[in-house]
């Protein structure tokens, strides 16, 4: 058996591929497959019904496959190719003599003549194809096949912009025969060099001599036994059969029932090239990532789309060509995503790569088949409507109408058959569509494309600092690449960008472990991130960090669970805190246990501020047992003001506190003057003196109707305030905060 090529001489051929599919493209937009062959057929005075009978000869002959994909397989996909794909250009330079035969036997003579061309060519083109699709799954890699497909997309849609564009301002409002020969002629040198560069590509040698008919011929049959094939080749056929024509007949649409010129009716092709060119790149992208299946239905449920704006163009309106170019743009993005999704699911996921001669003939003949149906309905409609005309709400009727209400429904009914063929990730589309609605997907493309052109350290660890921006699930997989960097600064960058992420699984397992690992620096980061993900599935695991060797891990994770408000942690948080002799765990510990709220923390928090040599530290515990009496946010206010503003801010708490306790029944309003002079003695920045009165005060409040907590807080920040007065200013503070909660026990 003759051995598939390298991935290196596959990737070596790609190049080539792309050359030669951009060349071929500008040959499909020139000669047969464009508007300008619609409208030289149409210039040849051809009815709709003569014109969609004369294209559905080129995909009539595809039914060829099921007879020549063993010869092809025989001779060799390659040798197959080449032939039969240079013939095909040979043919279409048949095309040039059309002036010549219509001025010497007349119009019905050039029919026939064009009639015959088509149809050798179409044979030709049916053969090429036959041993294409083979060769093209053997050449191209599947893990970039997506990739692959865009590229070709981009290149082929520059190259056929360029064409078609050209074309349109060469034909004019008023093309003669002689300016559609010329365009011909320039597509046949373009089809010229396609063969040629494709006879650098790897692959596609000749199969084994024996029983290889007989060998196709069976995988035919268990083709159409599959399941599988069967429903993706009924779903596509659905949507082919809806657009194939459809597409043919639009430039004839726009020209007699929209009112646009024929050269403008040929730039509508710019605008469909330029829409496929815009998004091909994403296409590729997402198919590699997220799978064939969820971009294929996107493209069929972009393409029902399409006909309803086609009803709703305005007639022989100035702006009618502009709304076109819109439209336009619109059916580029829905053909990129159509040919992109279905060609990969083809290739990866329907097709048996063993079994690929026969499978794909299969394939071929049958959506030869269904496009020359298209092709033939599409055309014979549109004379058969001919009467129809009108107004219905916002639609107008005409003779296209019946074939756009096919072209919603049919891509729709396809839909379900295709929901059914086996995909190749879990994907579906409504999560693949709702990666666009969360965080920001203009900054994610942004940053995915500026991650592969990231090219030092620097601009490595600023790229990840830009997707974790985006906070969007578009960029998860370079999130997972950067946790595997093998720099330092970049793995601690997609750590803190992970965090923004919310709860995605696959980075919470990869900061899991991180978290486990042996780099502490990075352990600390991950246990902050995890708590930051609000993910419940992190609890277990930072539960687990608190057995870390690393004080600094232990410390992070006590920290995660409090943030996660993980009330089953805090007898283990009570535990260790009693336990431990490290001052920072055991504030780490008493931090965590006031943002749980423990009322049962509070004596053990209290002796920890006592004893507390550092002012920052004391300022956290503070703010612990300001946790569990009431909302931090009272204080922060307090504290947020300046050191020589201290003696007027709390002077105002007390004045706002007298007035609340005056309207309290719960408490006596003989306080009220107490409150009013130790007011007074900080309004004037004596805050030693006010500090030592308020201590002196509190002792003098209701406490016994108070929570534990509170009475143990107040009766605690007494003692202080009265022994240390403005040295110790967090009980200050403290204490005015527990007053101000106490007030509405």
């Amino acid at each position: 058996m003759n051995q598939e090529p390298t991935t290196v001489e596959k990737m070596r051929g790609v190049p080539w591929a792309l050359a030669g599919n951009a060349a071929n493209w500008v040959f499909i937009e020139l000669t047969f497959f464009g508007p300008v062959f619609v409208l030289f057929l149409s210039e040849l005075g051809l009815s709709k019904t003569q014109l969609g009978s004369l294209l559905s000869l080129i995909p009539f002959f595809g039914m060829m496959a099921l007879f020549v994909a063993p010869a092809a397989e025989r001779w060799g996909y390659k040798r197959t190719y080449l032939i039969f794909h240079g013939a095909r250009k040979v043919i279409t330079a048949g095309l040039l003599l059309t002036p010549w035969v219509l001025a010497k036997w007349g119009s019905e003579a050039v029919l026939l003549f064009v009639i015959g061309i088509v149809a050798a060519f179409a044979a030709s083109r049916a053969i090429s194809l036959t041993a294409r699709f083979p060769w093209s799954q053997e050449f191209v890699p599947n893990a970039i096949r997506g990739k692959f497909t865009a590229s070709s997309q981009i290149l082929s849609g520059i190259a056929g912009f360029l064409a078609v564009t050209g074309a349109g301002y060469f034909l004019g409002a008023s093309p003669d025969l002689d300016r559609f020969v010329l365009l011909f002629a320039v597509g046949t040198m373009a089809g010229l060099v396609s063969v040629w560069a494709n006879t650098r590509i790897p692959g596609g040698a000749p199969g084994p001599k024996v029983r290889t008919g007989l060998s196709s011929r069976q995988n035919m049959l268990e083709a159409i036994r599959d399941k599988n094939l069967t429903s993706y080749l009924v779903g596509a056929g659905l949507v082919t059969l809806a657009s194939t024509g459809l597409a043919s007949l639009v430039p004839l649409f726009m020209r007699e029932q929209v009112g646009l010129a024929s050269g403008n009716v040929v730039l509508l092709q710019s605008g469909t090239l330029v829409g496929g060119l815009l998004t091909s790149y994403l296409w590729g992208w997402a198919s590699d990532r997220y799978g064939s299946k969820p971009i294929m239905l996107s493209g069929v449920f972009l393409k029902a789309l399409l006909p309803v704006f086609w009803f709703m163009m305005p007639r022989q309106d100035p702006s009618s060509l502009y709304l076109a170019l819109g439209i336009a743009l619109l059916q580029g993005f829905a053909n990129m995503s159509w040919a992109i999704g279905s060609a990969r699911l083809l290739y990866v996921s329907v097709v048996p790569p063993k079994k690929k001669t026969g499978y794909m003939a299969v394939y071929f003949a049958w959506m030869s088949v269904i496009s020359m149906l298209s092709h033939l309905m599409g055309g014979r409609l549109v004379d058969y409507s001919a009467g129809i005309s009108g107004q219905f709400l916002v639609f107008t009727l005409d003779p296209f109408s019946i074939l756009f209400l096919a072209g919603v429904i049919l891509p729709l009914l396809g839909t379900f058959l295709l929901r059914r063929v086996k995909a190749d990730t879990s994907v579906s589309v409504t999560q693949f569509a709702g990666m666009f609605f969360h965080g920001n997907p203009f900054r994610a493309m942004e940053a995915v494309v500026a991650f592969q052109l990231a090219k030092d350290e620097p601009s490595a660890v600023s790229v990840t600092e830009r997707l974790g921006r985006a906070r969007s699930p578009l960029i998860i997989d370079e999130l997972l690449e950067s946790l595997s960097d093998p720099r330092f600064n970049v793995r601690f960058e997609a750590i803190i960008s992970a965090a923004r992420g919310g709860p995605v699984p696959r980075l919470r397992e990869a900061l899991v472990k991180i978290l486990r690992g042996p780099e502490p620096a990075l352990s600390v980061v991950a246990a902050w991130a995890l708590g930051r993900m609000d993910d419940e599935e992190a609890i277990e695991p930072l539960r687990a960090g608190l057995d870390s060797p690393y004080r600094s891990v232990r410390a992070h994770c006590a920290r995660s669970l409090a943030t996660l408000d993980d009330g089953g942690s805090v007898a283990m948080l009570l535990e260790r805190m009693a336990a431990e002799t490290d001052k920072g765990l055991q504030i780490a510990y008493a931090a965590a246990l006031g943002k749980l709220r423990v009322d049962s923390a509070a004596g053990a928090l209290l002796d920890l501020l006592r004893d507390c040599p550092y002012q920052t530290e004391r300022m956290e515990l503070a703010l612990a047992l300001a946790r569990i009496v009431g909302s931090e946010h009272y204080f922060i206010r307090l504290l947020r003001h300046r050191p020589e503003e201290t003696g007027t801010a709390a002077a105002q708490a007390l004045l706002d506190l007298k007035k609340e306790l005056g309207a309290s029944r719960a408490h006596g309003g003989d306080l009220a003057a107490a409150l009013g002079d130790c007011a007074e003695t900080l309004a004037r920045e004596d805050v030693e003196g006010g500090a030592i009165m308020l201590g002196r005060l509190i002792r003098r409040l209701p406490t016994d109707r108070y929570r534990a907590p509170t009475r143990e807080i107040l009766q605690a920040c007494a003692d202080q305030l009265e022994a240390a007065g403005a040295r110790r200013i967090e009980y200050l503070i403290l204490a005015l905060h527990t007053m101000d909660a106490a007030v509405s026990e």
